[in-house]
C-alpha cells in the first residue's frame, strides 16, 4: 500500500510553479462565469437575428446557469472517485465542442442546446479548482487562496460584457464563440500538459468511498453551516443584480450605460475584499473572518435599509455606495465559507464543492427572480433593500446555530493535527 506521505510529497512536488498553477486554477474557474457573461451584451440581436421575443432568448442565460448547477453537483463526486484530471479535461472537452456547436447554430434552440452543454462543460473547473486548492493547501490557506482566484478571475469576468459587445459590434455574434472556442482549446491543452493529478490515492479499503462521504458530509451540521452560509452569501450578489436595473433604470431614470458603471462598483468592492481576504485569512482563520464578513454584510445592509426609508438611496451613489460596504464583506463570507465547506471531509473535497455548486446557482437562480420583482413592481429600492438585509442575518444566523464555535475549534485541531500527520511535521 502506498504510504500517505510520499503521496503528498509526490503530489506537492509535481505540482507547477505557484504563478503557473494560479493561473490554471484562474482558467478553470473562469470559463464558464466568462462564457455567461460575454454573451450578455449580444442577446437583443440574438433576439432580431433569430427572429425571437426577448423571454425566448434569456433562456441562453437561465438554462446556462441550470447547467451549471447540475454539472456541479455531478462532477464533484466523480472528481473523488477517478480523479481531478480525467473530470476536468473531459469537461472542457465538453464545453469545446458545446461552443462549436453554438459557432454554427442556425436556430434558437440549436443555439440553447449548445450554451446548456457549454455550461455543463465549462462548469467542471469551478468545482475541479476548489477541489485541487484543497488538495494542495491546509486548512487554514484555503479561504485565502479561493479568495486570491476569485480576485484574479473578478478581473476577467468584469471586462467579459465589454469584449463581447466590442466582438459583436466588430464582428457579429457568431465571433463571440470563435473566441470562446479558441479560449476553451487552450485553457484545455494547457491543463492537460501541465497540470497533474491531485486528489490524493485511496487504498484498498477505501474504493466504495464515495457513499461514506456523502453519508458524513449529509450528517455534518457543520457542513451544512458552511454551504448555508455561502448559499446565502452568493444570494445577495443575485438578488442585487436582479433587481438593480430596474431600480436604476425605471424608478431613478438612469441610462442602461450608468447603470452598468454604477454595478461595476459592486464587483470593484467584491474584488478588493478578496484581495483583502488573502492577506488576513490565513492569520485570522477561516471562522473569524466568516464571522467579519457577515458583520459588514448586515453593517451595510442596515444603512441601505435607512436610507431606503429616508428616501436618500433614490439617487444611485448613495445606493451602490452602502452596497459597496456588503460586497466588501461578502467576499470575506463566501470564500472562507467555501473554504470551510471543503475542510470537513478532505478526501471528499470535490463532492463537497460540487453540493455547494449545485445549490448555490440554484438558490441564486430563484433569488435572481425574486430581485427581479422586487425592483420592476414597486416604486422605492427599500424591498429590495429588506430582502438584503434578511438574507445578511440569515448567514449570521446558519452560522450561530450550524457552526458553533467550540465545535468549530474542536474540527478544526483535528484537521490540522490529521494533515500535520500525514505530512510529516508531527
Amino acid at each position: 500500500m502506498t504510504d500517505p506521505n510520499t503521496q503528498i510529497a509526490a503530489v506537492k512536488a509535481a505540482a507547477p510553479a505557484p504563478w503557473k498553477l494560479l493561473l490554471m486554477l484562474v482558467a478553470m474557474n473562469g470559463l464558464a462565469p466568462v462564457s455567461l457573461y460575454i454573451l450578455v451584451p449580444a442577446l437583443p440581436i440574438l433576439a432580431k437575428t433569430l427572429g425571437s421575443d426577448v423571454s425566448a432568448v434569456q433562456l441562453n442565460v437561465s438554462l446556462f446557469m441550470v447547467g451549471l448547477a447540475i454539472s456541479q453537483l455531478v462532477t464533484g463526486s466523480l472528481s473523488d472517485r477517478f480523479g481531478r484530471r480525467p473530470v476536468l479535461l473531459g469537461g472542457f472537452g465538453l464545453a469545446v465542442v458545446a461552443t462549436v456547436i453554438c459557432m454554427f447554430a442556425e436556430t434558437l434552440p440549436q443555439l440553447i442546446a449548445g450554451r446548456f452543454l457549454q455550461a455543463l462543460g465549462g462548469a467542471t473547473g469551478m468545482v475541479m479548482s476548489r477541489a485541487i486548492i484543497r488538495d494542495l493547501y491546509p486548512r487554514e490557506r484555503v479561504g485565502g487562496m479561493i479568495s486570491l482566484v476569485i480576485a484574479v478571475m473578478m478581473i476577467a469576468q468584469l471586462l467579459s460584457p465589454l469584449i463581447g459587445g466590442l466582438l459583436e459590434t466588430s464582428f457579429g455574434w457568431r465571433a463571440i464563440f470563435y473566441v470562446m472556442a479558441a479560449t476553451s482549446v487552450v485553457i484545455t491543452v494547457g491543463i492537460g500538459l501541465g497540470l497533474p493529478e491531485t486528489r490524493p490515492e485511496r487504498g484498498p479499503a477505501e474504493e466504495s468511498g464515495f457513499f461514506r462521504d456523502v453519508r458524513a458530509l449529509s450528517t455534518s451540521r457543520v457542513f451544512f453551516g458552511y454551504v448555508l452560509c455561502q448559499m446565502l452569501a452568493s444570494a445577495i450578489i443575485f438578488t442585487f443584480a436582479g433587481g438593480g436595473p430596474y431600480i436604476v433604470v425605471n424608478q431613478m431614470g438612469r441610462s442602461t450605460a450608468e447603470y452598468g458603471l454604477w454595478f461595476a462598483t459592486s464587483g470593484l468592492a467584491y474584488l478588493l475584499g478578496n484581495l483583502v481576504s488573502v492577506r488576513l485569512s490565513p492569520r485570522h482563520g477561516i471562522d473569524r473572518m466568516i464571522w467579519l464578513g457577515i458583520s459588514l454584510q448586515i453593517a451595510g445592509s442596515i444603512l441601505n435599509v435607512i436610507f431606503g426609508v429616508t428616501g436618500l438611496n433614490q439617487m444611485p451613489a448613495w445606493l451602490f455606495g452602502t452596497h459597496m460596504i456588503v460586497m466588501f464583506g461578502n467576499a470575506f463570507a463566501m470564500a472562507n465559507a467555501s473554504a470551510g465547506a471543503i475542510s470537513i471531509r478532505p478526501q471528499a473535497a470535490g463532492t463537497a464543492a460540487g453540493a455547494m455548486g449545485f445549490l448555490q446557482m440554484g438558490f441564486g437562480s430563484l433569488c435572481s427572480q425574486l430581485g427581479a420583482y422586487l425592483g420592476g413592481q414597486f416604486a422605492t429600492p427599500l424591498p429590495l433593500n429588506i430582502a438584503i438585509l434578511i438574507i445578511s442575518v440569515s448567514c449570521a444566523v446558519v452560522i450561530a446555530l450550524l457552526v458553533p464555535r467550540t465545535h468549530v475549534t474542536v474540527t478544526a485541531e483535528k484537521i490540522v493535527e490529521a494533515e500535520s500527520e500525514e505530512t510529516g511535521l508531527i
